[in-house]
């Protein structure tokens, strides 16, 4: 039985919920290590992480969805290419797939919102 297309905005919603906690869970991760982070922190990992925490918190909420969206989605496709695609042009091969997914995810999200459950529909934002 298929799922209702009245639920749209809603499973918007939880998808966008469950992929920035674990985007969120990357900065917690190399601030806190909470698991442990494996590599040293430098200039670039404490932005990213910047970007992780803060855009990671503003979507779990739901909070100007669509910018934070664009500006992680960026974000993930310059990981991929600085860390990943120098391994090899293949994600299943480089180890690039989480990059690769948050990249487009969040490209989805930027275009289509928070969903029914977000602040930003709270106000009227869509």
């Amino acid at each position: 039985m298929p799922i209702p297309a009245t639920w749209s905005a809603r499973l918007l919603s939880v998808m966008r919920i469950v992929i920035a906690l674990v985007f969120f869970s990357h900065g917690i991760s190399k601030f806190f290590g909470l698991p442990p982070f494996p590599m040293p922190m430098n200039p670039l990992l404490t932005v990213a992480g910047i970007l992780e925490v803060v855009g990671g918190g503003m979507l779990i909420i739901g909070l100007f969805t669509r910018p934070v969206a664009f500006v992680l989605s960026g974000m993930s496709a310059v990981a991929y290419f600085l860390a990943h695609f120098p391994q090899g042009p293949f994600p299943i091969a480089n180890g690039g797939e989480p990059a690769v997914l948050y990249c487009f995810v969040f490209l989805y999200l930027a275009a289509a919102g928070g969903g029914a459950w977000s602040v930003d529909a709270g106000r009227g934002r869509g």
